[in-house]
């Protein structure tokens, strides 16, 4: 995917007297944590549900400024059926799954971020030296017990399925212990939370949202500003292209369906999902299904787990699929497995399809 320029040049930093208030509230919510961790259990670190939502955010005063003393706080947001409160801008931020990560990322916030976890990827080249100096705490969803070594005062995750007991640790216990915990509104599962269908409008609104969690409003719309005209400078194909999203899977494939992030994508590129009557983010096709649908190209995620490759290969060995023109004629595409969940990454998606489509001819 070509490289695009996604993080803000506004890296505006709390004001010293915010961080003293921080630093106070940082003290006893530690007392807490180093309690808990004496007594805790050890849980298990891994967990690989996903689950994809939309939440609302209220003010007494909306964030005027990048300062986290102002009047912005305290803020208040509905996520996922989760009232959580924000008294100030969060110091010590754990991060979970890449889309988070690379959010706080490109609104230079780096310097906020205690840990990251789970993550899908590489970020991207623009962001590496940002992210150079986070700590990683595990390949997969951190544990509760090493969530809380850190002391954060927020755990901003990517799925609401990383926030339990077996994972990086349950709402309610989180918030017992003076933790905050936010999950990226596009995943909340929830009837009248998660988006239907995710639009990149929706997608844009979060970054907004971020950006007045954190107490950086500028920056993030300065961000949704350059993301606005990168994805309005698009030309979409318009070949009318019928496309399948192959996310994963050999007996039964897992395929991008009608009202998530893949759908979305492949819309803004001209591309017409073959599974787009499927009211969910992602679905179950069956092979018969695939071949009864004969997309004329096929998008392949890339995973570390599970690459472009070993699809075609899949593609290629399975008799049925290997019949299809756009199997013979190699009419693949390929997107990275962190541009395929809500975050900075779509809209450079969008254009990489496009790229790609036109090299295909």
């Amino acid at each position: 995917m070509p490289a695009r320029s996604l993080r803000s040049s506004n890296t505006a930093r709390s004001s010293n007297t915010a961080r003293s208030s921080n630093a106070a509230r940082s003290s006893t919510r530690a007392t807490r944590l180093r309690a808990f961790a004496a007594t805790s259990i050890p849980l298990a670190a891994l967990l690989l549900a996903g689950c994809a939502g939309n939440s609302t955010a209220s003010t007494e005063n909306a964030p005027t400024s990048t300062d986290t003393g102002s009047s912005g706080y305290p803020l208040t947001i509905d996520n996922c059926g989760t009232e959580v409160t924000f008294e100030s801008a969060p110091e010590r931020v754990v991060t979970v799954k890449s889309s988070t990560l690379e959010l706080m990322l490109a609104l230079g916030l780096e310097d906020r971020i205690v840990g990251s976890a789970f993550s899908d990827g590489p970020v991207p080249e623009e962001l590496a030296d940002a992210a150079s100096g986070v700590e990683v705490l595990s390949d997969n969803v951190p544990s509760q017990e090493a969530t809380l070594a850190t002391e954060p005062d927020l755990v901003f995750v990517g799925w609401e399925s990383n926030l339990s007991a077996e994972g990086a640790g349950d709402r309610d216990t989180l918030a017992k212990l003076g933790v905050a915990s936010y999950v990226a509104p596009a995943a909340c599962k929830g009837e009248g939370y998660m988006p239907n269908p995710l639009t990149f409008d929706e997608v844009f609104r979060e970054f907004d949202e971020a950006g007045a969690i954190f107490g950086v409003p500028d920056a993030a719309t300065e961000l949704v500003a350059q993301q606005r005209a990168e994805l309005d400078a698009i030309d979409p194909n318009a070949d009318g292209l019928t496309a399948l999203w192959y996310s994963s899977g050999d007996d039964t494939p897992y395929v991008g369906a009608g009202i998530g992030a893949p759908q979305m994508i492949m819309q803004a590129a001209g591309l017409e999902n073959v599974a787009a009557d499927v009211e969910d983010t992602w679905t179950a096709m069956g092979w018969e299904a695939i071949v009864a649908a004969n997309p004329d190209v096929i998008v392949l995620v890339d995973a570390a787990w599970n690459t472009a490759r070993q699809k075609i290969e899949h593609l290629e060995a399975n008799a049925a699929t290997a019949a299809l023109p756009a199997v013979q004629q190699q009419r693949y595409l390929v997107v990275d497995f962190p541009a395929t969940e809500a975050g900075v990454r779509n809209v450079g998606a969008v254009a990489s399809l496009v790229d790609q489509l036109e090299a295909l001819g």
